[in-house]
């Protein structure tokens, strides 16, 4: 059964995986070790692109209502990053910072810019807070990966993360460009979602919960994917492969492989 976290337990596990990534950084034998799953990135690269990344939601949440987001002077200055280890985590901290700021200020139910305009969630701040605990999450399981010694991702984080995931990132009314299908996952934690995928685009359930979003046909599906919920979040965001012993796929696979490819953007 889904257990839904609150704005509280949002903030509270940015904080928390946002000091995880710090200490990775700051046990790193040096900032310019190859990150491997972004092996164009440094260390220091990343740490850069995931703090500017706060700062900018910060900014957008910030500006409240809006059809596009801030300029960019409202969340870079230009200088970038420093690169002194001490002056990096320090800016690392303030970063995050500036965002839960932003997020406390706000409240839950603030109206803001969003790009997942066309999915199952709301444009609001509370969305954005969401959002921010499965993107630190992988970056931290990313500098813990460049160090050696990659952790899952707290139950916690990763359940809640997963059905976001599926809401957020996965829900859409752009059509779906291949034959309809529908897609099961199940994480052995003992939640499990569906996505249906036609021409009407993507559209997010959760099996066997009691809520608007549960799906009324469960029907049987065209392809499926268990494992550990923290397993399903790290696949999603390509950090483990499809034919990953970590994961149980069951069905067509090569659905799997067109979700991967699928860029409703464009």
């Amino acid at each position: 059964m889904h257990k839904f976290l609150t704005f509280s337990d949002h903030l509270r596990l940015i904080d928390e995986r946002s000091t995880a990534f710090r200490a990775a950084v700051a046990a790193a034998p040096s900032l310019d070790m190859q990150v491997p799953t972004h092996p164009e990135r440094t260390l220091f690269d990343l740490v850069q692109h995931v703090g500017m990344g706060r700062r900018k939601s910060a900014a957008i949440v910030a500006a409240g209502p809006a059809d596009a987001p801030p300029e960019k002077s409202a969340w870079e200055d230009g200088t970038g990053a420093p690169r002194e280890r001490e002056a990096l985590l320090a800016w690392w901290t303030e970063s995050i910072e500036q965002l839960t700021s932003a997020l406390r200020e706000a409240g839950p139910d603030r109206g803001c810019w969003t790009w997942w305009g066309d999915s199952q969630s709301p444009q609001t701040s509370g969305a954005w807070a969401r959002r921010q605990v499965p993107e630190i999450a992988v970056h931290t399981y990313d500098v813990q990966l460049t160090v050696g010694a990659p952790q899952p991702l707290p139950d916690e984080v990763a359940l809640d993360g997963f059905d976001d995931c599926q809401f957020t990132l996965c829900s859409t009314d752009v059509a779906w460009p291949h034959e309809p299908a529908v897609v099961d996952y199940y994480a052995t934690e003992g939640c499990s979602w569906r996505l249906r995928l036609s021409r009407d685009g993507a559209w997010a359930a959760r099996l066997g919960a009691p809520a608007a979003s549960e799906d009324p046909d469960p029907g049987t599906a065209d392809a499926s994917a268990r494992g550990t919920a923290s397993d399903l979040v790290l696949f999603f965001y390509g950090r483990i492969p499809p034919d990953s012993l970590q994961l149980e796929l069951d069905g067509d696979r090569r659905i799997f492989d067109q979700l991967i490819a699928w860029d409703p953007s464009v």
